[in-house]
């Protein structure tokens, strides 16, 4: 990884907490002669050490993208990052952090790390959804957890069919489904009784919401399967689509959603010596020893 000379600086600084981390990363960076870019919108920009730039300019030429908060703080820079091939780091400000992984007190040995290439760089891949829509331009998003269909205000039922690689799979009736990636997998697929899954695996988890047979279970494919769902006739149903929680548009009887793995993909930075099973035994209290071992 090249020294970054250029970072992107993103969260929520109207919390407090994200706030006082977010003004360490300024201070420490500025003192290393690295320009920082903030949303020109937010309560920083106006600060010492930050420049102000439109959202949309925020990783395009940037060498790093830091992201202050939990892991949806992370999985919204991940969005305005995924398409420049920025390179992604979490500071943990929020409560779980599978995906932001550095504690507060680290933040000048790590970004010391980052400024010397010595952070460990982990590839994820992304899930590329569209919506096909009649009468409707097709929609397109990127999500690096996950992207999942689910009933919309009325608090019916949805009827819908799955197809992977043009193959019928099931036809469902529940609260909807959830397509995750691996790094998703922790994620809203695991509440639904989804497998945890080692984030190198090239795969896609399919988890029923709520279904209404308790034998429409979970399902593991291929990360490189064609996922297409349609919604099936219903008295009044109403479907959502969301791309790692922002909305991609709403599924009417006889729409088709697509999802595959995108071209694009993620890199984020862990501190040297990163272990996933030793996040996992922290994040969700395993074992009953040396957290160590």
């Amino acid at each position: 990884m090249t020294p970054p000379r250029i970072c992107a600086l993103v969260g929520r600084f109207t919390d407090p907490q994200v706030a006082e981390s977010a003004q360490a990363v300024l201070a420490h960076l500025a003192g290393r002669g690295v320009t920082v870019r903030v949303d020109a919108a937010a309560a920083l920009a106006g600060g010492p050490g930050a420049t102000g730039v439109p959202q949309s300019e925020l990783g395009r030429g940037a060498d790093l993208m830091i992201a202050v908060g939990g892991d949806g703080t992370l999985l919204y820079a991940a969005g305005l990052v995924a398409r420049h091939g920025v390179p992604l780091l979490g500071i943990n400000r929020g409560r779980l952090g599978f995906l932001t992984d550095v504690m507060p007190q680290d933040i000048p040995e790590c970004l010391d790390a980052a400024l010397a290439g010595r952070l460990d760089a982990d590839e994820r891949p992304l899930l590329s959804a569209r919506l096909h829509q009649a009468g409707a331009a097709d929609r397109d998003c990127l999500a690096l957890n996950d992207v999942v269909l689910q009933k919309l205000a009325t608090g019916r039922m949805l009827d819908f069919e799955t197809r992977v690689a043009g193959r019928y799979v099931n036809t469902h009736a529940g609260d909807g489904i959830v397509v995750a990636t691996a790094t998703g997998s922790t994620a809203y697929a695991l509440s639904c009784g989804g497998p945890i899954i080692e984030p190198q695996l090239d795969i896609v988890v399919l988890a029923p919401i709520c279904p209404h047979t308790l034998s429409d279970r979970p399902i593991v494919v291929s990360g490189h399967s064609l996922i297409e769902i349609r919604l099936l006739e219903r008295p009044d149903t109403r479907a959502q689509v969301t791309c790692d929680g922002s909305v991609l548009g709403t599924l009417a009887t006889g729409d088709r959603l697509e999802i595959r793995r995108a071209a694009e993909r993620i890199t984020l930075l862990h501190p040297p010596g990163h272990d996933y099973f030793r996040l996992l035994r922290s994040k969700l209290h395993w074992g009953r020893g040396d957290l160590e071992r």
